[in-house]
């Protein structure tokens, strides 16, 4: 396998709608976190795609050409300096100009306005960690922006790196008519899905697992992915609270509580009064967030509760080890475990970030749904009585004119009590009940359980 491999990624297809659709109209603003392919996958869009291309790095840009950027107000004799800097001729509608990194640059995403509406090319911005919502300051933000989001490679993606397209292939048709995989084809999903949980989305990451089939150096690319991330939360917060909530995401859901408890990791401090925090660490893409919602209806959004959160991380792979980062790979309990198909049930919550990441990539908003409800026992006398219990479902995601509650287990145990008594209480409003498993696809009453490597496909 040849380093640096250009991943298939599905939002090329994205970006093949944008410029058939746009037609010059609008610019692509890609965005994510750092290191999930978007400069890569670019470029080969627009080696492919168009006859010239020119890509200015902000992260580490020409002098020359950050100087034009000053002198916008002459488009023609802009993009005639601009050609001479980078000795790239420049084609009327068949040529892409790549903004890599604009959040380095405000003026150049301010320009965008400008050179969309002069016509001549296409122009297609990056942006990443250090939030992009950090630099707009004084400048004019240009709604000739269409937005896409680029997320770590999905399972999907990753069977087409490691060349099993055609077992994803057998998955997806399993799935459209609800057929069980079969003992063979599941145990081999299952431990293909296994892998992908160990090795992760990043592409950097991939590659080295394909190189040296060697988790020790997965681990120390990821390592090192880690600790770009915590060195620009830095950045982005002095004070290191940023990178303190985001180190604490693994201790945080291991908890198995109904949220984030944010003063567990910063004193004294409250979700209300960490509004700008919480939405920059959210706008770096390296995290997934799931919000309480106070109503379960099909108006998830309209009613949530944006003090009440989990926080998964967006790549599972970074999740094992940041999980484990103050000890070395060899004293990972989580690889071990999961390769031997043994995971204990306190290890849990790394199924259910690897369910928040294939919900994120499909499309899907994260939602979950914490409830009480009054059970009745016998007591010693031979009475009952009533007590309050608290339950609660996983995730809520949209389904047509309905929601669809999903329960995640990291065994194979069909217990649902959470999606029974949810269903007590709100059937009306219910479509699919999902129970994501260890286990093959099949059906208890009308509970459709799939195995957990379908969760991007709901």
């Amino acid at each position: 396998m040849a380093k640096n491999t250009i991943f298939k990624r599905k939002v090329y297809n994205r970006m093949l709608e944008w410029k058939s659709q746009s037609d010059g109209s609008t610019a692509l603003l890609l965005e994510g976190a750092r290191r999930i392919g978007k400069s890569t996958i670019t470029r080969e869009f627009a080696k492919n795609e168009y006859e010239s291309h020119i890509i200015i790095d902000f992260a580490n840009p020409d002098p020359r050409v950050l100087e034009l950027f000053d002198r916008t107000y002459d488009l023609n004799r802009f993009f005639l300096e601009l050609q001479v800097f980078t000795g790239v001729s420049l084609k009327h509608r068949k040529s892409v100009i790549i903004f890599d990194e604009v959040q380095f640059c405000p003026k150049a995403r301010q320009a965008i306005k400008y050179l969309v509406a002069d016509g001549r090319y296409d122009y297609i911005e990056t942006g990443s960690l250090v939030s992009i919502h950090k630099n707009i300051a004084n400048i004019l933000i240009p709604s000739e922006e269409e937005r896409i989001s680029m997320f770590p490679l999905d399972f999907e993606e990753f069977m087409w790196a490691i060349d099993k397209k055609a077992v994803f292939d057998l998955i997806r048709m399993n799935y459209d008519s609800l057929h069980a995989m079969g003992v063979e084809f599941h145990r081999t999903a299952m431990r293909d899905f296994r892998l992908y949980m160990l090795v992760g989305g990043m592409p950097q990451a991939i590659n080295a697992y394909l190189e040296s089939n060697d988790f020790a150096v997965v681990d120390r690319v990821k390592r090192n992915i880690l600790d770009l991330y915590i060195d620009d939360f830095r950045k982005i917060d002095p004070t290191g609270r940023a990178s303190s909530i985001f180190e604490a995401i693994p201790s945080e859901l291991s908890r198995n509580t109904s949220g984030f408890k944010v003063g567990s990791v910063v004193e004294d401090a409250r979700p209300s009064r960490m509004g700008e925090l919480f939405a920059d660490i959210a706008d770096s893409k390296t995290v997934n967030m799931s919000y309480q919602s106070n109503d379960p209806g099909i108006g998830l959004g309209l009613h949530t509760d944006f003090d009440r959160f989990k926080m998964f991380m967006a790549d599972t792979g970074l999740f094992v080890t940041l999980a484990f980062r103050d000890k070395g790979y060899i004293d990972n309990v989580i690889y071990q475990k999961l390769l031997a198909d043994k995971l204990p049930t306190d290890l849990g919550y790394v199924f259910e970030n690897v369910v928040a990441q294939q919900l994120s990539a499909a499309g899907h908003r994260l939602y979950y749904y914490v409830f009480k409800d009054r059970v009745k026992s016998s007591d010693n006398d031979g009475g009952e009585r009533e007590t309050v219990k608290q339950y609660e479902i996983d995730f809520l995601i949209s389904h047509r004119d309905k929601i669809c509650p999903i329960e995640v287990k990291s065994s194979g145990y069909k217990s649902h009590k959470s999606i029974d008594v949810f269903q007590s209480k709100y059937s009306s409003r219910i479509g699919r009940r999902i129970l994501l498993y260890t286990k093959d696809l099949c059906k208890d009453q009308d509970i459709i359980c799939l195995p957990i490597y379908m969760a991007g496909l709901l």
